[in-house]
């Protein structure tokens, strides 16, 4: 039995399109808000999302942080993988997310962000993990919040 938490339910006999991502813990105020993108459906997920083909985790997480937030950020704690099921209806597709949190460690917001389409929120540390649509996001901010000792 595997040790990686997962979230979601799992169709049996239904493909799945296996998309792995890495998401990033992004916060401010003495580590008591993290950033959030809302997504034009009006769902809230950490900054993050697909590693590309040749990118390594810490290369796609930078990446997304400048296209998402327009955040330039060094890449900090690993706090593991949390796998999620779900399917989207938007893309009619059932995927597998094997996602990768870390933290980010002294984010510069210096430019705009590359995409124009999602709105970035700041929160509290709770009402994040409340809004967060994924529950493999929910846990990353958790794990963060436990290691913080708040």
């Amino acid at each position: 039995m595997s040790d990686i938490p997962y979230f979601g339910e799992k169709v049996e006999g239904v493909p799945y399109v296996e998309r792995v991502g890495v998401y990033g813990i992004v916060s401010r105020m003495d580590k008591t808000e993290i950033c959030i993108i809302q997504a034009p459906n009006g769902s809230f997920f950490l900054p993050g999302g697909g590693i590309e083909a040749g990118e390594n985790q810490h290369e796609a997480l930078k990446r997304e942080l400048i296209e998402e937030l327009g955040v330039h950020a060094a890449v900090g704690k690993y706090y593991g993988q949390a796998d999620e099921y779900f399917y989207s209806s938007h893309r009619d597709t059932y995927y597998h997310n094997p996602a990768y949190i870390y933290e980010t460690v002294d984010p510069k917001f210096d430019q705009a962000p590359l995409e124009d389409f999602n709105n970035i929120f700041w929160f509290d540390i709770d009402t994040a993990i409340a809004k967060l649509k994924r529950g493999s996001h929910k846990w990353g901010v958790k794990q963060w919040k436990a290691d913080l000792n708040i």
